[in-house]
């Protein structure tokens, strides 16, 4: 029969959820010293994706004035085409009001030929304006995908120079994970530490207080912390607590010798 496994005193299981933690705290110093880069990195993909489809939307807007222009001038061709016929038509008329009726016949193409030649205009101008934003758009882009380039370099170096090292913490972490049998207690742990603003789900008394929310911690509970009979939480911040001796460190936060 296998030998059954030493069940952890609660000051063991402390200390190595401590220790579990100060592994953790140095993976989100490797974190922080990549900063906000890898946000940084994905928002300007994200802008530059978002430019692209506005220039997208620009030459789309361009294929549809340019269509318009050629209807336009297609109007203003057959309004020319007209007149002709009609000018050449007053001179075969048999009395005035087919005289007149080519006339006005005539004055209505003439407005119809300003009026395209007004709409060809416009789109001609309105063409320029946006090919104007295209070229502005397309400058904000290298610009950006230079920036891109520079900040995608500096997230290369740094994990490069940090990956070795993380793994290695990461799987240090996973060992003393490993040796902490009181699943309920190492959920509860992560659960914390994920709340905490700071990543700290265990912290030590210090000055009297809690090391985490710095609120007041009663005498008698000072010393039931420090007897290590049984897991004690903060009842403000719900952080463990643990003492400074287990911590390894003094009453102010110093290293103990």
């Amino acid at each position: 029969m296998a030998k059954q496994e030493k069940e952890l005193t609660v000051e063991e299981r402390l200390k190595l959820l401590y220790n579990l933690q100060t592994i953790l705290s140095e993976v989100d110093r490797i974190k922080q010293l990549r900063g906000e880069l890898p946000r940084e990195v994905e928002d300007l993909e994200n802008e530059i994706a978002g430019l692209h489809t506005r220039i997208g939307k620009y030459e789309a807007e361009i294929a549809d004035i340019e269509a318009d222009v050629r209807s336009q001038q297609e109007a203003r061709d057959q309004a020319v085409a007209l007149i002709e016929k009609f000018t050449h038509d007053q001179d075969n008329v048999r009395n005035s009001r087919e005289y007149d009726y080519l006339s006005k016949e005539i004055e209505y193409q003439g407005l119809n030929i300003e009026l395209a030649e007004k709409r060809v205009n416009e789109g001609a101008r309105r063409i320029e304006a946006i090919r104007a934003e295209i070229e502005r758009t397309r400058v904000m882009v290298e610009d950006k995908e230079h920036v891109l380039e520079t900040k995608k370099s500096e997230l290369t170096e740094i994990v490069s120079e940090t990956k070795q090292n993380e793994e290695k913490l990461r799987d240090k972490a996973k060992r003393l994970e490993n040796k902490i049998t009181d699943t309920r207690l190492l959920t509860a742990f992560k659960r914390i530490r994920q709340n905490a603003r700071n990543g700290l789900g265990i912290v030590y008394v210090q000055r009297n207080a809690c090391g985490g929310c710095y609120n007041r911690i009663p005498p008698q509970r000072q010393l039931e912390i420090q007897m290590h009979k049984k897991i004690i939480v903060c009842e403000y911040c719900g952080r463990i607590l643990i003492d400074p001796a287990l911590a390894g460190v003094n009453e102010n936060g110093g290293k103990s010798k």
